[in-house]
């Protein structure tokens, strides 16, 4: 039996690769969540017209790899201290929420957040909302599998992030 996660962390073309690359993980669909609008594009999403974050949608197998492990993979993915959004990438549509499906997950989410704060790892505040999962829509076919497709923009896109994940994380 599979269940599902579902993160926002910024641009969702660097938040697929990290999760794919984990043992247990089915399948991660770039999209878009938490807004007002059914069926949004990604325009209109990018124009700040619609309230939703970009998001990956992780179905995985739960005998694998559990949700908090998906959430230690999140955190590492993500400025937690930037509720703005992420690295280059500026606005509501990029700010980093944990949508939780479930009472457990909700309580794994703020255990984990709680854990983290308390780490001292940042001297900052930790920002990232969990809110309750709304309706996911897939992105466009463009932006599934952007890493994979597109390797150079990919790189270009990541490499903010890949320097903030290597001075706070270590070297992934």
């Amino acid at each position: 039996m599979s269940e599902t996660a579902i993160f926002a962390g910024g641009c969702f073309w660097c938040m697929v690769k990290p999760f794919e690359e984990q043992p247990g993980i089915l399948k991660v669909v770039s999209g878009y969540t938490g807004g007002h609008v059914a069926n949004p594009t990604y325009q209109q999403v990018k124009a700040h017209e619609t309230g939703h974050t970009e998001a990956v949608k992780i179905t995985f197998d739960p005998s694998i790899i559990s949700y908090e492990q998906l959430l230690t993979v999140y955190w590492q993915q993500t400025d937690p201290t930037d509720a703005m959004g992420q690295f280059q990438d500026r606005g509501d549509n990029y700010r980093p929420v944990i949508y939780v499906a479930s009472a457990a997950q909700r309580q794994a989410a703020e255990a984990s957040k709680k854990a983290l704060a308390a780490s001292g790892r940042f001297d900052r505040p930790i920002v990232t909302t969990i809110e309750d999962a709304k309706p996911f829509y897939e992105a466009e076919p463009e932006h599934q599998q952007f890493y994979a497709h597109n390797p150079r923009r990919y790189a270009e896109e990541h490499q903010q992030r890949q320097a903030f994940i290597d001075k706070n994380w270590g070297e992934q």
